[in-house]
């Protein structure tokens, strides 16, 4: 039932838009989402909630943080160490922020190696976080482990101090830190007679530390060879996606721009199709006309002006080609020396001025077409003698 109230919670405050929103991107909550289900699965005692993180420079965020204890053993006895987890606005891509919250009656380790006077925990694999495969419970639990050899709190030491308040507190809701005041014997005080055949600088405890030290220093290193060769390939991926979807995008032009091309092919093929039909139609009905007629047409005949303004069209057309056409003539004659340059130049200046003239008329017959058309004045140029319109 836990499971599932965390999860809901999860998934609502992910969801949140608006000034009260998280300041997470949109592809990576699904993975703080399955890193905190997960931490909470591992360690019961977190919890997760939204809280307001202040920056340095006076920014105010909205993130996730965890909240609890985590368990430490320390000669053999398990100790519930309270820490606060923030899920900083880069998370997962950067390391959590983790900060060891002492109680009232506790006091921060000084010196410690892993955490600062201020609380702020930093560890080798916080140091060589790798995304996407570091997560939370990797983390707590090398902290856990690390703790366990190097205890990070202690208990204040009380005004009357005496060997009880040494003790492991059984009454508490978790086992109670040691005052400082017995660190220089042991860390997690014991009474005076158990005390008597321990000693601190022992040779085997301090190489043993020693080796340990050494082994997490070589550790260190090679998760930050292996970090900045997974960055490197994770950045030839990132540069491989763009590409790829730049040419997502240009493909997707491709396709719009060939899709409008097939639309206004597919409408000029119905025009084509429509012309067809009418032309099929016009050819089957003077089909008959001409099996009557046995092929004796007129074929100056065949056409006739519908209107005034067609007939009138039709005349200055055909007289500016026929002038045209006698021009040509005129031009070949002269050319071949069959007639003489004065009569030559005194017939292409009568024919041109006739030409000019009757495109002048075709001219003004077209603007009045037009200004028919526009007035939306049904209006055709030619009717066939069958009595088809075009």
């Amino acid at each position: 039932m836990a499971h599932q109230s965390t999860q809901l919670f999860l998934s609502t405050v992910l969801s949140q838009r608006g000034p009260s929103a998280l300041q997470y991107t949109e592809d990576s909550k699904w993975l703080i989402r399955q890193h905190l289900v997960s931490l909470i699965e591992s360690y019961p005692s977190l919890q997760p909630k939204t809280a307001v993180f202040n920056h340095t420079d006076g920014r105010t965020v909205n993130l996730l943080q965890a909240q609890g204890t985590i368990p430490m053993i320390y000669m053999n006895v398990t100790y519930n160490i309270p820490i606060v987890i923030w899920l900083m606005e880069t998370y997962p891509r950067h390391p959590p922020c983790i900060y060891v919250n002492p109680t009232r009656d506790m006091i921060i380790k000084r010196p410690h190696a892993y955490v600062n006077p201020s609380g702020l925990v930093s560890t080798p694999l916080l140091q060589s976080w790798i995304y996407p495969s570091s997560t939370l419970c990797d983390v707590i639990k090398e902290l856990s482990g690390l703790f366990g050899l190097d205890p990070p709190l202690f208990t204040r030491q009380q005004q009357n101090p005496n060997t009880e308040s040494m003790r492991i507190q059984s009454n508490s809701g978790r086992p109670a830190i040691p005052p400082r005041g017995g660190y220089d014997q042991s860390p997690y005080g014991v009474s005076p007679s158990q005390n008597m055949n321990h000693r601190t600088d022992d040779p085997v405890e301090i190489y043993k530390k020693n080796a340990i030290n050494k082994l997490l220093e070589s550790l260190h290193g090679d998760i930050a060879t292996l970090r900045k060769n997974r960055e490197v390939e994770m950045e030839g991926l990132f540069n491989a996606q763009g590409m790829l979807r730049q040419r997502e995008e240009q493909l997707s032009k491709g396709v719009r721009e060939m899709q409008q091309e097939k639309e206004g092919l597919e409408q000029q093929l119905q025009m084509v199709l429509m012309n067809t039909d009418v032309l099929e139609g016009w050819v089957k009905e003077n089909q008959v006309k001409v099996k009557i007629n046995k092929g004796n047409l007129n074929v100056d005949q065949v056409f006739e002006p519908v209107d005034a303004l067609s007939k009138q069209m039709l005349d200055c057309t055909a007289a500016d080609l026929a002038i045209e056409d006698v021009i040509y003539s005129l031009d070949k004659a002269f050319q071949e020396g069959s007639i003489a340059f004065d009569h030559y130049l005194k017939n292409v200046r009568a024919l041109s001025r006739e030409q000019f003239f009757h495109r002048a008329t075709a001219s003004k017959v077209r603007a009045a077409q037009m200004q028919a058309q526009r007035l939306d004045i049904p209006f055709t140029y030619l009717n066939l003698s069958s009595g088809t319109y075009f």
